[in-house]
């Protein structure tokens, strides 16, 4: 009998917690765990009770068609689908937001998550105590990846093999 490793059942059930996302740009959902049971789980979406982010292309309104470099999206900076999400709470501190409310302790935890952390998730890691981040994809901001390896913290990139040694990120 094959049965799937413990990473790869917390990788699958952060890609299932991701299809919860209520943000339209991107969907990142993550797991914590310690020694392979779920502590807690997040996604990204606005702080509960607030309006859904929303980055459909609003262009048209903008009467973008008439720009000399119509229809180049990096020429067209005020249209919601290129401006950054400013409602939106990550994945991570979402989960690390529900394990405080409920005084699951995240110490010497794993996180996985389905986008590499940002800056700002990469300091709640480390001050939550987080020991372990697998990640899936890359972010266009590889700093938090790179805060979480200056502090010591075990980070690996997810692939089609499983978990694999993650490398140096490169500059996109």
């Amino acid at each position: 009998m094959t049965r799937p490793s413990t990473d790869h059942v917390l990788m699958t059930n952060a890609i299932t917690w991701s299809h919860r996302s209520t943000c339209t740009r991107a969907q990142v959902g993550c797991v914590i765990s310690r020694d392979g049971r779920t502590l807690a789980t997040g996604y990204n979406g606005a702080p509960a009770g607030m309006a859904h982010c929303d980055h459909t292309c609003d262009c048209r309104r903008m009467n973008y068609e008439r720009h000399p470099n119509y229809p180049f999206r990096a020429h067209r900076p005020d249209c919601r689908s290129e401006l950054p999400c400013t409602n939106v709470v990550h994945s991570e501190a979402n989960a690390l937001a529900f394990a405080a409310k409920y005084g699951v302790a995240t110490g010497g935890a794993s996180i996985h998550t389905t986008r590499v952390p940002c800056m700002t998730c990469a300091g709640l890691l480390i001050n939550a105590g987080i020991i372990r981040v697998v990640w899936l994809e890359k972010h266009r901001d590889m700093t938090g990846w790179a805060r979480l390896a200056e502090a010591g913290l075990e980070v690996v990139q997810w692939g089609e093999e499983g978990v694999q040694n993650d490398v140096q990120p490169t500059s996109p």
